[in-house]
């Protein structure tokens, strides 16, 4: 795996890899992937602006989210069916997760169980990924067992009344492969991805299972029937992050689902300055994830006020290519690079990292 010194060279070889209709549906966006390329282009238009001669004697990459000590601000984001990308699927990113010390989110349509997952990494600080179904005791069944599991926290999918419009997998009439099947589930609700239809079986399975009416007040709701802290995952807009504050979740997620829901979208870089704003007043963490591909861009989005960073895609790379061996590969990498930018920023620890730290290229002078 040390032939790998960054992530885009893990990407290369994961999707020589990968078969076309796993590949194409992990790194698909919505329509013309506009926003799906805004992700990463919008961290090339923030410039970092060292300190000098700070007196650095290394640097500490810990941090602490929802009381949960890490070693380091970047962690793993759902993404749903890895068996597709390696055999261990789940089971290997999240064993990777335990071992650097980070959070692995695991994703509601996963190939692996709540419980397999929870056996596979016992130590591992463990979030589960929910959308909220039509029937309330499904719903509720998958927090109850989350919860019993030892997962720490519930992020709550809030952009997706339906699944967006991905053109790669209504051409590949996506299907997941009969081998494998969604592991929370039985019945039809496992067994109706294996349908494409006229499209993509993923947008089949969830049309009638989703609950479109969800409001705010279905916080309430899901609150009545978990202690654990919400995570409300997919918040672009400064006065969502304030209902979900108000309706009872302990933080934000800056998410565009790795522009997968709706093209056009803004980064989610872009959108992170308004929803900290927004919650200033609040005690409330934000995270981000959606185009992280590189150390400077975990700390670019820590110098815009993200206390944690999640990463997706890459972890499916390293899964394709090495499973849990790649995945921590894949953190290490991420691990070396925020070490460098740490030390020669001149900001030796996390809460060194203050907005002064970036500033957006129109703020400089055109020569």
């Amino acid at each position: 795996m040390e032939k790998y010194i960054s992530v885009k060279e893990l990407e290369d070889a994961a999707i020589t890899l990968l078969p076309k209709a796993a590949r194409d549906y992990y790194k698909s966006g919505a329509t013309d992937e506009l926003t799906l390329a805004d992700n990463r282009k919008a961290f090339s238009k923030l410039r970092i602006r060292p300190k000098c001669l700070v007196g650095l004697t290394g640097c500490d990459l810990r941090t602490t989210v929802l009381g949960q000590e890490v070693s380091m601000p970047l962690g793993i984001s759902p993404t749903a069916m890895q068996r597709m990308a390696h055999p261990d699927g789940e089971l290997a990113n999240a064993r990777a997760a335990e071992a650097e010390g980070t959070i692995y989110t695991l994703s509601t349509i996963s190939t692996s169980s709540i419980e397999e997952v929870a056996e596979a990494a016992p130590k591992a600080v463990k979030w589960f990924q929910l959308y909220i179904y039509k029937d309330r005791e499904v719903t509720k069944n998958l927090v109850l067992r989350a919860e019993k599991a030892g997962f720490k926290a519930i992020a709550l999918t809030v952009d997706t009344p339906l699944f967006g419009l991905r053109r790669a997998d209504v051409k590949n009439k996506f299907t997941l492969p009969q081998h494998l099947k969604l592991a929370n589930f039985e019945g039809h609700l496992s067994n109706k991805i294996h349908q494409s239809g006229k499209g993509s079986g993923l947008n089949n399975y969830v049309q009638n299972l989703f609950d479109k009416t969800l409001s705010w007040d279905d916080i309430k709701w899901l609150k009545s029937v978990t202690k654990l802290p919400i995570v409300a995952k997919g918040i672009l807009r400064g006065d969502d992050a304030v209902k979900a504050i108000n309706a009872g979740c302990n933080a934000i997620l800056v998410s565009n689902h790795g522009a997968r829901q709706l093209d056009g979208v803004p980064a989610t870089i872009e959108a992170l300055p308004e929803i900290i704003n927004a919650v200033k007043d609040h005690n409330v963490e934000v995270y981000l994830d959606g185009g992280v591909t590189t150390g400077t861009d975990v700390y670019k989005a820590l110098a815009l006020g993200a206390k944690m960073v999640f990463v997706g895609r890459p972890a499916l790379w390293g899964l394709a290519v090495g499973g849990q061996a790649g995945v921590q590969r894949m953190l290490s990498i991420f691990r070396t690079e925020l070490e460098y930018t740490f030390q020669i920023a001149g900001t030796p620890t996390v809460s060194d990292i203050t907005s002064d730290m970036v500033r957006h290229e129109n703020t400089y002078c055109k020569l």
